[in-house]
């Protein structure tokens, strides 16, 4: 194990707030914070015309607690891909990706051509990328994760459930987190 993996995997269940098991998480929302597996193929099950919404890409600054996770210091850019995952004509889901500068090089580098293709498809399609983790939490407006999606989605309730994932490709991560609209499980 390489050793920033090693770091990634040491802080990505001690993160302030982010939790292994969706205990707290209403029961509706349980298994799709907890379902491990690819969330695009979950979302093409229930809705025939599922569809991607790139609405911003290019290089940021990550949230402080995804550089902590990173370990990338605070002012460090990365490329940063947000879209949101449509499904029956309404916002299901809003995904937020961290790939840092680092993890350009080799398999990673097609990331930043996807447009609006699935990023779960090419996941879970390569044997080659692991995932380390799996943690979600509750996020409110005081979180910039919380303040994304409301600028992309118009969201104005009082907190979201959101979850994280590391993906691994020879020792490089890519962090991927999605926020649950309330429209997760309507028709």
């Amino acid at each position: 194990m390489t050793a920033s993996r090693h770091a990634i995997l040491k802080h990505s269940g001690t993160q302030r707030g982010w939790l292994a098991h969706p205990f707290r998480a209403p029961r509706a929302l349980r298994g799709w914070l907890s379902d491990r597996g690819s969330l695009t193929h979950r979302l093409k099950m229930h809705h025939a015309d599922f569809r991607v919404s790139l609405v911003a890409r290019g290089f940021a600054s990550p949230f402080p607690d995804e550089a902590q996770l990173l370990g990338l210091s605070p002012r460090t850019r990365a490329y940063v891909r947000d879209v949101l995952l449509m499904g029956n004509g309404r916002i299901r889901v809003f995904a937020h990706s961290v790939l840092p500068r680092s993890s350009l090089r080799g398999g990673w580098n097609g990331i930043t051509r996807l447009g609006t293709k699935p990023l779960g498809e090419a996941l879970f399609a390569d044997p080659r990328i692991c995932r380390l983790g799996l943690t979600m939490r509750r996020i409110d407006a005081r979180h910039p994760l919380y303040q994304a999606t409301k600028r992309h989605t118009g969201f104005t309730g009082r907190h979201l459930w959101a979850r994280r994932s590391v993906f691994c490709l020879h020792g490089h991560p890519l962090l991927v987190n999605e926020v649950f609209l309330p429209t997760i499980d309507t028709p």
